[in-house]
């Protein structure tokens, strides 16, 4: 890997200057003393347009100029999913590092090439898991991982949203597409896919059924996902981007041997319910974790860019690289083919 950056800023450049592009552009900002944005890029001028008098950052029409031109130090993708793989190869080949908006793919083998080509350039390839950084979610991983709740029976997951066709999918032609962007598994629950491996362990198999029930795209409105886990613990994921008239619910549910949580809201934002056998002093943070919020992204863009800043200044490891994002990919690979082919399929992917 190449030396830290310790005597100056450090700077990104955003490729893709679409509606999660502000989270990035207001989390490099809020990190104005180690951080500074030196470059934009659209290829829809008028995005780039608004993204350059926005940030006063220099615009750049496409990736290959921004690479020829900008000196980023890191390279940012916010562009469509299936686009990662062919720009992060790109970037890691001009020697800069790479953050990847979730998913890192929209297929396991693109994943793993990203993957690889950072590997062999020697840079760094961050993928955003935002919503672990979430205070709720924090709690609730410190408790798995201090075992409270002995042995986890059961593990539910809903993710109830909405997602209309004029005000959402019909924005952007990519939207619900199966090269670009994957339905509501790949795109809008992919955060809560992530919690499956990172929260209760790996998987053992998975069956999933997927339907485009109401939307006019190519991939799925709505889908279920039942698990086993290594472990023994049974659960689902449970997703629809139909709830009536707008987002619901966002939620995790765990039930063990000696506790019980429920962390719900409209993006596990609440702590709802919990309750254990041992008593904590961290029991008193719990309500003060929850918070209030109508963006499904949740507060953990910046925290998760304090990360990526000190791995890069030599002061930590990464908390989500490409290896930790090709975990969430593998579920969402699986469920897909088990949608498809009506199978239970067995994880690793690939042994």
């Amino acid at each position: 890997m190449s030396q830290p950056i310790l005597d100056r800023k450090i700077r990104f450049a955003i490729v893709g200057c679409g509606r999660i592009s502000k989270n990035h552009i207001a989390s490099i900002s809020e990190h104005a003393a180690h951080a500074e944005l030196v470059g934009v890029c659209d290829t829809n001028p008028e995005a780039l347009a608004a993204a350059v008098k926005e940030t006063g950052a220099k615009g750049y029409a496409d990736i290959d100029l921004l690479l020829a031109q900008c000196n980023a130090d890191v390279i940012v993708l916010t562009t469509p999913s299936g686009t990662h793989p062919g720009q992060a190869i790109k970037c890691a080949a001009a020697g800069r590092h790479v953050l990847s908006e979730k998913p890192m793919a929209t297929k396991w083998d693109d994943g793993v090439r990203m993957v690889r080509a950072c590997d062999e350039a020697g840079v760094h390839l961050f993928v955003v898991k935002q919503n672990r950084r979430n205070a709720t979610l924090q709690l609730l991983k410190q408790a798995v991982d201090q075992k409270r709740f002995g042995r986890i029976y059961m593990v539910t997951l809903n993710v109830f949203w909405q997602r209309p066709q004029e005000g959402y999918y019909d924005q952007a032609k990519w939207r619900g597409t199966w090269e670009l962007d994957g339905g509501a598994f790949m795109n809008q629950a992919s955060h809560y896919v992530d919690l499956l491996e990172w929260m209760i362990g790996p998987i053992e198999s998975l069956h999933a059924y997927a339907a485009t029930l109401a939307r006019d795209i190519e991939a799925e409105d709505t889908g279920v996902l039942s698990c086993k886990w290594r472990s023994g613990a049974l659960g689902s994921l449970n997703v629809t981007m139909l709830t009536y008239p707008k987002n619901l619910e966002g939620s995790i549910t765990i039930l063990g041997e000696k506790g019980t949580v429920r962390v719900g809201g409209v993006a596990v934002n609440e702590i709802q319910h919990w309750e254990f056998a041992d008593k904590r002093p961290e029991d008193e943070s719990v309500k003060a974790a929850s918070y209030q919020t109508t963006s499904v992204y949740g507060f953990g863009h910046p925290l998760y860019y304090r990360n990526v800043i000190d791995v890069l200044r030599g002061e930590a490891a990464p908390e989500v690289d490409g290896r930790e994002g090709l975990k969430s990919l593998e579920v969402l690979v699986a469920a897909y083919r088990s949608a498809r082919d009506g199978v239970r399929v067995n994880l690793p992917l690939e042994l």
